[in-house]
Parts: C-alpha cells; sequence; structure tokens
C-alpha cells in the first residue's frame, strides 16, 4: 500500500513539476531526435552496472560473502545469497561488457552509443560501473538484513535502484568530469530511474522462470 501510494505521488505530483521546470524550460529548445539519443545512449553506458546483478546469479557459489558470520543485531552480516564467486563473477562479466561496447561504438553513431573512453579511463570508469553495481547489491542486502527482512525479500526502489546509486557514486567520486558530461542532466537521470525498476523485474521473472532465482524479484 505504501509503495502503491508513493508511485502515485510521484505520477500525479512530482512528475507534472519535473516536467515543467527542468524538462521543457532546459529541452523545449531541443529537438525530439537529441531527447532520443540521450536516453538510448543513457541506457547504452548503464549496461556494464545493469549486467552484474543477473550474471551473478548464474555463478552462485558456495562461499557466502560473510562467511555466515552475525552482525551486532543478531541477524547474518548479508546472507546466504552472497556470495565471492558471485560478486567477482557478475562484476567481471559487466566490465568485460563494457570492453566489448567499446568496440562495438566505435562503429556506431558516437551520439547514440558512446565509448566509455580510452586507455586508463577505459577501465577506471568500468570498474566503477561494474564493481559499483555489485557494491550496491551487496550494501543493499546488509540493509536489507539490519531490516529483519530475509534473504529473497522485498525491499521496495533499494532492490531497483541501490545498485545504480552506488555506481552513480563510485563515479561521481572517481570520474566527476564523466559523470556530469553523460549522467549530469535530467532526461539521462530520468530515465534510468524510471526504466531501470521495470527492467529490473522483467529480468528477475526470466531468472525466476529459468530456474536461476528462488523468487520473481
Amino acid at each position: 500500500m505504501v509503495a502503491n501510494k508513493l508511485l502515485k505521488y510521484l505520477v500525479e505530483e512530482i512528475w507534472p513539476k519535473v516536467k515543467l521546470y527542468f524538462i521543457e524550460e532546459h529541452y523545449g529548445h531541443v529537438s525530439l531526435v537529441t531527447i532520443i539519443s540521450e536516453i538510448i545512449a543513457s541506457l547504452w553506458l548503464m549496461l556494464p552496472a545493469y549486467i552484474p546483478n543477473p550474471a551473478a546469479v548464474l555463478f552462485k557459489g558456495k562461499v557466502p560473502m560473510d562467511f555466515g558470520k552475525m552482525f551486532l543485531d543478531g541477524r547474518r552480516i548479508l546472507g546466504r545469497g552472497k556470495t565471492w564467486r558471485g560478486f567477482f563473477g557478475g562484476a567481471v562479466t559487466g566490465f568485460i561488457t563494457g570492453l566489448i561496447q567499446n568496440f562495438i561504438a566505435g562503429y556506431l553513431p558516437s551520439s547514440y552509443f558512446p565509448r566509455f573512453g580510452e586507455g586508463l579511463q577505459l577501465i577506471g570508469v568500468l570498474l566503477c560501473l561494474s564493481f559499483g553495481a555489485m557494491s550496491g547489491d551487496v550494501l543493499g542486502s546488509f540493509i536489507k538484513r539490519r531490516m529483519g527482512i530475509e534473504s529473497g525479500g522485498k525491499a521496495f526502489l533499494l532492490d531497483q535502484l541501490g545498485f545504480v546509486l552506488v555506481a552513480w557514486l563510485f563515479l561521481l567520486l572517481v570520474y566527476p568530469s564523466w559523470f556530469m558530461a553523460h549522467f549530469g542532466k535530467i532526461i539521462p537521470v530520468l530515465t534510468i530511474l524510471v526504466i531501470t525498476p521495470a527492467l529490473h523485474r522483467v529480468v528477475n521473472i526470466i531468472g525466476y522462470k529459468m530456474g536461476k532465482k528462488e523468487v520473481p524479484w
């Protein structure tokens, strides 16, 4: 009920104001093609952060990241669902995905499919996105355990956006100019914040149907 009320408030109250004061004022003179290109580019650049979590499920692993230890509240620090193999397997998969994207982008329109960079910047940005996403997922599990939510339990928005915000934080701290150039505008930010929860849900349902996840969320 709380989640439904929050979503209704965002759609009916917040969105019209955002559209008026940010999109219409700042993008009123920009073509629709430019807006579409920013939407596609933002999703393209987030792929190295999107891939790690579903990839981690495929790697599974037996050794939990918290080694079965309890926190001060008597609950598991992270839970059985977070393993070292899954963490590194997912993060490396996201990193490799970014390398492939960066190569492919050289043959695609740069306004829609920008490159992550070259040399050390390329490696650094991809590490921030992939390992940042996995770190966000781990942080989400830690917070859920403190809230009394067991492994596999739902936490609205924390599950869907926690990994995005931590990946962005890593980028903002290490590559602030890169982050602002690609995610410093309202359209890319709204695109990721709006589309990610729906995309997260679809991917989890697919994983559940494939027998790779215990729950469809």
